[in-house]
């Protein structure tokens, strides 16, 4: 007896169907957070320089160039970043923000903070 698949059937049946606005869901995360230091310098993971006064940040798994806002929970500032770079390498941490992205979260002075993240 042979089946016949229709429409969206035999397209998801064969890998053929893309996800629609139905099945997407925006990715979150939360934990600590952390920034790099003043006098940092050197490469990202990327390969790109890094610059304390670009709005950058490292994750350990998201693909570079993924835009992510972070939220911090106490405050509840937020700031879009750019992963360029991988870490943090801290049990515990989710993300490093640039010099220039923990300054607009006004996080200097707490070193670390609770956040929420969503990836864009």
């Amino acid at each position: 007896m042979r089946r016949i698949l229709r429409g969206g059937a035999l397209l998801a049946g064969l890998g053929l169907m893309g996800a629609g606005p139905a099945m997407a869901q925006e990715k979150t995360f939360s934990g600590i957070a952390s920034y790099y230091a003043k006098n940092y310098s050197g490469k990202t993971a990327s390969g790109e320089r890094y610059d304390e006064t670009k709005f950058t940040a490292a994750h350990k798994t998201l693909p570079f160039g993924t835009k992510v806002v972070v939220t911090d929970k106490k405050t509840n500032r937020s700031v879009t970043v750019r992963v360029n770079d991988r870490g943090p390498f801290v049990k515990g941490r989710v993300i490093d923000l640039s010099y220039a992205a923990a300054a607009e979260m006004k996080m200097h002075d707490r070193g670390l903070i609770q956040v929420t993240a969503a990836v864009q």
